[in-house]
C-alpha cells in the first residue's frame, strides 16, 4: 500500500510528525532549501510533492511538539528525532517534507541532499525512520 501524500494542512492537524512515505530535509538556509525544490522539481517532483518550511515556522512547530511530548517520549527516537529538527530550526535552517512514495523517489531526494549539503535527511517508514546521509 502506497503512503498517502499530505498537505501542510494533514502536517498542521496531526499531533505528532510521523510523515510515513515522505522525506524530511533540513539545509543551511532558506536560499540552499530553495535550491533544493529546485532541483527536485527538475527531478520531475510535482510541486505537491515538496512542502517547504523556513526556519520560523518548523522551530515554532518543533518546540510545541517538544514541550508536548509525554515522559514516556523522552526515551524513543522520535523525540530525539525533534530535538534534533528543532535545534537545526533554531540555527535557522530551512525544510522540506518530500513525498517518496518508492525507491527511486528516494534515491532522487537523496542524491539532492547530498549534493546540496542537507543537515538531515529523514526517510519515514511504518515502523522506523531511516537515515539517508
Amino acid at each position: 500500500m502506497t503512503a498517502k501524500r499530505l498537505t501542510k494542512d494533514d502536517i498542521r492537524q496531526s499531533g505528532v510528525l510521523n510523515p510515513v512515505g515522505h522525506i524530511v530535509l533540513a539545509f543551511d538556509n532558506e536560499a540552499v532549501t530553495a535550491d533544493a525544490v529546485t532541483a527536485l522539481r527538475a527531478a520531475g517532483f510535482a510541486p505537491e510533492d515538496i512542502l517547504q518550511y523556513n526556519a520560523s515556522e518548523a522551530t515554532q512547530r518543533l518546540r510545541e511538539r517538544v514541550h508536548s511530548a509525554s515522559q514516556a517520549a523522552g526515551f524513543g527516537y522520535e523525540i530525539v528525532l525533534m530535538r534534533r529538527y528543532l535545534a537545526l530550526a533554531e540555527e535557522g535552517c530551512g525544510w522540506l517534507i518530500v513525498y517518496a512514495p518508492d525507491d527511486a523517489a528516494v534515491e532522487h531526494v537523496t542524491e539532492v541532499a547530498k549534493r546540496l549539503a542537507a543537515k538531515c535527511a529523514v526517510r519515514y517508514h511504518r515502523l522506523a525512520n531511516e537515515d539517508l546521509i
